[in-house]
């Protein structure tokens, strides 16, 4: 990192300068670590030697390994897959249970996400990366829950972020308490399951 750039904050400089591509190789190793090792093996210098990056420029931008665990969760949000719109609330949720099924059921990615949930269930600063990487993503598909309200698809007041945790909710459970294959027949299944719920009202906001 060059020392003009020190004090910048992640994703503020030039896509190709030398500040981005330290943050990148220093992601990649961090994401490497937790998927092959978990987050009780991450280690600021480690990262640094396996990034080939100065250590003194890791413990400065980042400071804690649950500062680059956010970090690396914010620039996963950025990196992920946009909203997919089908002109149905079924085929959204479809599009949407599919992304969350293959993401998980990639070997790299799977371990990934288990070790920074488990990283947030004993790390206050790990859980508030992480429930604020699903809050972006919630966000970003909340919005094809409020167009099937408008086309008459769910009742008026359908609360679309429950709406969107209910659908990749059960990819989850099924992740991290069985063995059970996480395949597309389990992403639309979840994704039919939320959608027929919504449509009865189940998701609707009490007054």
């Amino acid at each position: 990192m060059e020392f003009a750039e020190a004090e910048s904050d992640p994703g503020t400089t030039r896509p190709g300068g030398r500040t981005a591509r330290v943050r990148a190789s220093v992601l990649r190793a961090a994401a490497d670590v937790l998927a092959e090792q978990g987050f009780a093996h991450l280690d600021l210098a480690d990262i640094a030697r396996r990034a080939e990056v100065g250590k003194t420029t890791v413990y400065r931008r980042w400071g804690t390994t649950t500062g680059l665990v956010a970090d690396l969760l914010l620039d996963m949000a950025q990196q992920s897959v946009p909203r997919t719109e089908t002109g149905s609330l079924l085929g959204d949720l479809r599009a949407n249970t599919r992304l969350v099924q293959r993401t998980l059921a990639d070997p790299r990615q799977g371990a990934l996400f288990k070790a920074v949930i488990a990283a947030a269930t004993c790390d206050p600063k790990a859980a508030e990366a992480l429930q604020g990487f699903y809050s972006a993503r919630v966000d970003a598909w909340a919005p094809c829950v409020e167009q099937a309200a408008a086309r008459g698809e769910v009742p008026e007041g359908t609360d679309p972020h429950e709406v969107i945790r209910a659908a990749s909710a059960p990819l989850y459970y099924r992740l991290l308490t069985t063995a059970l294959p996480l395949d597309e027949d389990a992403a639309d299944r979840a994704a039919t399951a939320a959608a027929a719920a919504a449509r009865a009202g189940a998701y609707v906001r009490e007054a």
